[in-house]
């Protein structure tokens, strides 16, 4: 059973930096994808933050390029979000999504979240 976990949401002034992790653990699994999302408020729709392969190759939502830099370490199955300068409205719980594959199934896997608060 392959389960993610979140880790490194919290509180931070305007302008700052904070780092989320997000961890997948399970057995003869591989990452094919994995990212951040966050909920449009209201609604059931998932806007994109930051997302990357497990070749490495990185896609970011708009609001996000230049400040946002995504990486993943393979050998830990591990990502991480480095988010700098950091803006009130992007006040929001984090949800981490991984698309794994194990010799079975292609599946998708949520984490429950990380608050992020940007606010002085």
């Amino acid at each position: 059973q392959v389960q993610v976990m979140e880790s490194g949401g919290g509180l931070v002034q305007p302008g700052g930096s904070l780092t989320l992790s997000c961890a997948v653990s399970g057995s003869g699994f591989s990452i094919k994808y994995i990212g951040w999302y966050r909920q449009a408020p209201g609604k059931r729709d998932w806007n994109l933050v930051a997302e990357i392969s497990g070749g490495g190759n990185a896609n970011y939502g708009d609001s996000v390029k230049g400040r946002f830099t995504i990486s993943i370490d393979n050998a830990k199955n591990t990502m991480y979000l480095q988010m700098r300068n950091l803006k009130p409205e992007e006040t929001d719980v984090y949800y981490c999504n991984a698309l794994a594959q194990d010799a079975v199934r292609t599946g998708t896997y949520w984490g429950q979240g990380t608050q992020v608060t940007v606010s002085s």
